[in-house]
Formats: C-alpha cells, structure tokens, sequence
C-alpha cells in the first residue's frame, strides 16, 4: 500500500516558547534532584550522535516537533489506510532543504504485514536521498516473543501515528542530562515534561533528543498485530500491549512539549533500542532498578510545534 499524497493532508504550526538552555538547565536540573539522588543538566558542544546510532551528527538547525496522526487512529479500530512517508517530513515542516527525523511512532505495517513499533531515525538529504537508521520491533504471536529490526533504505512509511523531532542534524549547543539512582516515582522523561509544566506554565516549551540508560533494567512494551477487536479504554489498551523488562544499556529517541496548545498532541513519546547481545526494542515505560539506573541524555529546544493529519474524532486514552 502506497502512502497517502502529503499535499492532501492538512498540517497546522504554532510557535513554541523557546527558553535560553542555560535557563532551561537550571529548571531541569532543580526538578530531576527531586526525582533522582544525583542530576546535573549543562550547555555543552553535542557530541557526534552517530557514534549513538543515529543518522547526523547533532541535534541543531531549524528544530520542530512533529505530530503525525494519532493514537485515534490506531483505536479504537486501526485506519489502516493512514500511512505516511518520513521522507516528506522535512518538506511539511517547511525545512526546504531536507533535514534529520527521530522519534516514536508505528512502524509500517505492510512492510510486515503486522503492526509494529517503530523508532524513527533518519535523514533526508536536498535531492531526496536517505541516510536510514530507522528500526523496528515487532511481536510473535505464536509464543510473545519480539525482535528488533532495522528498516531498508527503501521502506520509510509510518503508520498511524508518530511524535518526532526535526532539525538540520548539524553540531551546536544542546542539553547534557546526567541523572542516576531515581528516588521517586516519575520516569526520566516524564519528570523534566513536569518540571517544565511547573516552570512555565501556559507556555509550550518542546524539546527532542536521545537518551542512554546506561545502567540497570528498562521496562517496554511492543505492540502485537492490530487488535481483532476495538479498544476503548487504558485497561484494555495494557490487556492487548506485551510488556517485557529488557537489559542496559539502551538507546532511546525520545520528544515531549509541557502543554499542548490546542494541537490535540500526545505530550511525551519514547521508542529506544537495545545493545545487549538479545535485540530488544520498543516503547520506553520507565526504569525497574531505581538504585542502579544511570541515565545520559542529549537535548535540544523546539522553535516550533507542527501538527499533520489531526484526527477529527478524537479520545485521550492509549496515550501513555
């Protein structure tokens, strides 16, 4: 199945608030010592992320967050037919000369003929060509088990649903986070979201990157087929995903934004893969050894917040 025209679809922006990241260190920072019994958050110079898996080297140029579809549109009954190509993203977010995509989202399902997660990551160079690091996992339903996968070249559709972060991939300034042995009870990423919410209120403040855990275990969950039956609700949503508690160290692609400004968006979405011997992949929950977990991440600021395909029925359950 071929993806739908992107001229068709209608996309909406709205400016985000875009805070100095010396600011924005010292209110994550003040906020993850609530959660963790070591944090510290610093400007630095971003590292080659290649070395991390990714497709470009940085985190810098032109940044947006990008919500495509949604989880409406996975249930209660999945629209099969919303099925988009990445390599159209740059151009829809008014990024005229290509640029660098990661995040979450659904993999494509004709490529397996199943539903999968999918951590997207790639670049999309002028001319069209592709840098591909995109990877996929994807359930057995013969006995639960899962395995990660890297896409080809070839396959850059995205099914249903994604939150994703653009920029030019080029070096600058961004956030280092360095956090270890959580106290309380918020994940990583959730807890800088509601440090940010708490700071700044009514205004939207997006941010994009990728994370290591360095130390510990990780609890995911993946998702199986598309459910033969409708879901309607977070109990069913966590009766019908496979959860698994998978191994360190592991690499998550990872948005989030403190409010949403009318947009109908999923607030905070992470997808990450595995480097143990055993693949692993899937969407990141949160952390199952507290005392032991060690986290690195790499951060930058959004300019802009870019909606695609909003659905017009709507529903806030499934969007953890």
């Amino acid at each position: 199945m071929s993806a739908l025209d992107s001229q068709s679809l209608p996309v909406e922006h709205k400016a985000l608030h875009v805070p100095g990241l010396d600011e924005v260190a010292k209110v994550l920072e003040a906020g993850l010592a609530k959660n963790f019994a070591e944090a510290k958050v610093e400007v630095v110079d971003c590292p080659d992320l290649r070395a991390w898996g990714l497709a470009a080297e940085g985190l810098g140029g032109a940044t947006r967050l990008f919500d495509v579809g949604g989880v409406p549109y996975l249930m209660p009954t999945p629209k099969k037919e919303k099925l988009y190509d990445m390599k159209d993203y740059p151009k829809l977010t008014d990024m005229e000369k290509g640029g660098f995509v990661i995040g979450a989202g659904a993999g494509p399902w004709p490529y397996l003929n199943r539903n999968a997660e999918m951590m997207p990551n790639l670049a999309v160079n002028e001319d069209g060509s592709i840098i591909q690091k995109t990877k996929i996992s994807r359930t057995f339903d013969e006995d639960d088990r899962y395995a990660c996968m890297d896409l080809p070249d070839s396959e850059t559709r995205n099914a249903v649903l994604g939150n994703l972060f653009l920029s030019e991939g080029k070096p600058g300034k961004v956030l280092k986070i360095c956090c270890k042995n959580r106290t309380g009870s918020k994940n990583f990423v959730s807890c800088m979201r509601e440090t940010l919410v708490d700071h700044y209120g009514e205004q939207a403040v997006g941010m994009g990157g990728v994370f290591k855990i360095l130390s510990g275990k990780v609890k995911i969950h993946v998702m199986p087929d598309f459910s033969p039956c409708p879901i309607t609700s977070d109990a069913e949503v966590n009766q019908w995903l496979k959860f698994y508690e998978v191994p360190t160290p592991f690499t998550v692609l990872s948005t989030f934004i403190s409010r949403d400004p009318g947009l109908d968006l999923r607030v905070e979405h992470s997808h990450g893969w595995g480097e143990a011997e055993v693949s692993s992949g899937g969407h990141y929950h949160y952390d199952t050894t507290p005392q032991q977990v060690q986290y690195l991440g790499y951060y930058n600021l959004a300019d802009f917040i870019y909606r695609l395909d909003k659905p017009v029925d709507t529903h806030t359950f499934g969007r953890d």
